[in-house]
């Protein structure tokens, strides 16, 4: 009696398995020479993005590189936006490429007092106790800090943005102006401030605005669209708008020169998503 064996398909088996082998071995080089990977925050979704990014933008660092792009930064505003996480928190991130439904209402809204803010001014009870403290601690420093504008509905912000269009159009709005939705205001985190009976405008020019940029971080407050930072951004300097995101984590931010989106997708994403 004779046995056949089919070696043709032992054959293709084997050929196969190399073929995994290669592929394998072949992805294992490329992560090994891939120094993006090397960061935290590296995405290996983004890899082709990193790269076409950084050949448009050759001066960049990698870390540069790798935040950009988890902010969509590659990308035109406005686009292939998704819905804010974290809601109802400190590490609640809001921009051009996150936002928030149009029924979204934060949490524990408490009127702010008259002596601290102009009338009807609303913003989440632990934003408001350190702001009212820093304004007092202020003005024992000889400041006069004053609140004109914090939490914004969704409505509010809608019927602001397009007052600006109308005026400017939508190129010009949209660099210091929220689309409705795309509002840190909403989030009821965020305060305007000037000095008492001055035109927020001037604030930059302000004793005021020293005293801010040296204290407001052990209050729990950033400068939220800081100079310089606007690539980031993506909006225009603004002196008098600061974001509450808690004391330990503004300390942190400050102290890193970051701004909060860049330090969201480098420390915070990957622990509160």
């Amino acid at each position: 009696m004779v046995f056949l064996f089919n070696t043709n398909s032992k054959d293709k088996d084997k050929d196969i398995d190399n073929v995994k082998d290669n592929e394998s071995t072949e992805k294992v080089k490329e992560k090994e020479d891939n120094e993006f990977s090397k960061l935290s925050y590296y995405k290996e979704e983004n890899l082709d993005r990193y790269k076409s990014y950084e050949t448009n933008n050759p001066n960049l660092s990698i870390e540069d590189i790798v935040t950009k792009v988890n902010l969509n930064l590659d990308k035109e505003i406005y686009t292939d936006t998704r819905p804010s996480t974290n809601l109802n928190t400190n590490y609640l991130l809001v921009n051009k490429f996150n936002y928030l439904d149009s029924n979204y209402i934060p949490e524990n809204l408490e009127l702010l007092d008259n002596s601290y803010a102009k009338s009807g001014i609303y913003l989440v009870k632990e934003a408001k106790d350190n702001i009212e403290r820093l304004i007092s601690d202020a003005k024992n420093d000889g400041m006069n800090i004053r609140v004109i504008s914090a939490y914004r509905s969704y409505s509010y912000q809608e019927n602001l943005y397009n007052n600006y269009v109308k005026n400017d159009g939508v190129e010009n709005a949209d660099t210091y102006s929220a689309r409705p939705g795309y509002s840190e205001h909403q989030t009821g985190l965020v305060v305007d401030i000037t000095r008492a009976f001055d035109d927020f405008n001037n604030f930059e020019n302000t004793n005021e605005y020293n005293w801010m940029l040296e204290n407001a971080h052990n209050y729990g407050f950033i400068l939220r669209y800081p100079k310089d930072k606007e690539d980031i951004t993506t909006y225009s300097f603004e002196a008098w708008h600061y974001r509450y995101v808690g004391v330990e984590l503004a300390q942190k931010i400050k102290a890193s020169n970051l701004t909060f989106d860049e330090y969201y997708v480098r420390y915070l994403e990957s622990d509160n998503n």
